[in-house]
């Protein structure tokens, strides 16, 4: 049985809202939504994605975002708000494993999404199978997620890498997969869906730039949330762990400090 490893606390809703505002925008421009197009958003959190696909597919189209976390569920529902204009959307307590689709539902959709979810599952072709379910003949299924080998800090800070290797491996003690973001061509394959294609999109930033710090803090939010999965696992000590992010939030003040990452992206089509 897996389980998101960063929790729901307030802390963690910030990060997450940040964490849209960073990329969301680079997401839009590769999932090429149409107006009028109907969307099912698996893993929905806080609604920011659902929200700007929304606005995208207009009022002539849909969007419905699933979410099986309450709080973030309510958060969503109150960023209805934001939207600009009218726009049809609704908010869905659901798992991604079983989505509960009505049967109007059922083959009902034009894209289908899912962002940082399928790391989480120790089954994801079963959230796969799901939504290929809720999408009609000639339809998509667009796939973001993480790859956690390919994260480079430069220069590299003093015990980052033990730390950033016990944080993938608390993944391992929870049934999840920090490498999932390789394999998103081979699971869509694997559900039957055709025309794959794939791409990456850039996660990274550099010391002077305007939001260099929301991307360390993004970075060091991440690795505190899996801390007691460490301790538990006996993955790190606590001495090493805070002198890990000790030694990164100086490293965050080095004038030349570069981050890279990159999010695996992948489309698929339904037949």
């Amino acid at each position: 049985m897996s389980r998101y490893i960063h929790g729901s606390h307030p802390e963690e809703q910030n990060r997450l809202s940040l964490l849209n505002e960073l990329i969301n925008e680079r997401c839009l421009e590769l999932i090429q939504l149409k107006k009028g197009e109907r969307v099912i958003d698996i893993g929905s959190g806080l609604g920011q994605f659902t929200l700007a696909m929304a606005e995208k597919v207009g009022s002539t189209g849909y969007c419905l975002g699933i979410e099986r976390d309450a709080e973030q569920l309510r958060v969503a529902v109150a960023n209805r708000s934001r939207l600009t204009r009218t726009a049809a959307i609704d908010f869905r307590s659901g798992d991604a494993t079983n989505l509960m689709l009505a049967e109007k539902e059922i083959a009902s959709f034009d894209v289908g999404h899912i962002r940082f979810v399928l790391e989480h599952l120790s089954n994801p072709l079963q959230a796969l199978n799901e939504l290929v379910k809720a999408i009609k003949p000639g339809g998509r299924i667009v796939l973001e997620d993480d790859d956690h080998a390919s994260f480079i800090l430069f220069p590299e800070p003093p015990g980052f890498s033990i730390v950033w290797n016990a944080y993938m491996r608390s993944y391992d003690c929870l049934g999840n997969d920090p490498y999932i973001g390789r394999r998103l061509v081979a699971l869509l394959h694997e559900v039957g869906l055709k025309s794959i294609r794939n791409d990456l999109i850039f996660f990274g930033d550099c010391a002077g730039s305007e939001t260099f710090d929301s991307y360390v803090s993004n970075l060091i939010g991440v690795i505190k949330t899996a801390y007691p999965t460490m301790i538990e696992n006996n993955l790190i000590t606590s001495e090493v762990f805070k002198e890990s992010i000790s030694q990164l939030e100086k490293w965050s003040e080095i004038p030349y400090a570069a981050l890279w990452y990159q999010i695996c992206w992948a489309e698929g089509r339904k037949e």
